[in-house]
């Protein structure tokens, strides 16, 4: 999850420094658009915080055509005392696939600097790129949504 986030983020930063800057800023409205700088960092962070390490790196992927990661991880501690005999050493793995989803419908204008509605599953957002203030952005899970599909 860790590592869709860091994209969910980044898209964010972008969208906020492009509206009314780049004709182009509806694009950070598309999950495509992020790097990925920061999944694999955000991935090992998440593991960390939970005792485990990431194995490799965060691999990006494609779900029903969303984009996502998939992470690999170990725990950092054995299973300990079980009912199955020769585990008690062992260390656990798992793994996830997590994708980022745009939640917001909108019509492209003819001039980048117009008015721009998104519906954002119900939500009507207004955006107008020649009086944008940083506060008219709602928070990043009201444009995109980051769950884990495996």
């Amino acid at each position: 999850m860790a590592a869709a986030q860091a994209d969910r983020d980044e898209l964010m930063e972008e969208l906020e420094g492009a509206i009314g800057v780049d004709d182009n800023w509806l694009d950070w409205l598309d999950p495509n658009e992020a790097t990925g700088t920061g999944a694999t960092a955000a991935a090992q962070q998440l593991a960390a915080a939970n005792d485990s390490a990431l194995q490799g790196d965060a691999q990006p992927t494609e779900v029903n055509g969303f984009p996502g990661y998939e992470v690999e991880i170990q725990t950092n501690y054995t299973v300990g005392d079980s009912i199955i005999p020769g585990t008690e050493a062992q260390e656990a793995t798992a793994q996830a696939t997590a994708v980022i989803e745009p939640r917001c419908d909108f019509d492209v204008p003819d001039d980048p600097l117009d008015l721009v509605q998104l519906d954002c599953g119900g939500q009507i957002i207004e955006i107008d790129p020649e009086d944008f203030v940083l506060g008219d952005l709602p928070d990043a899970s009201v444009l995109f949504s980051v769950y884990l599909v495996e």
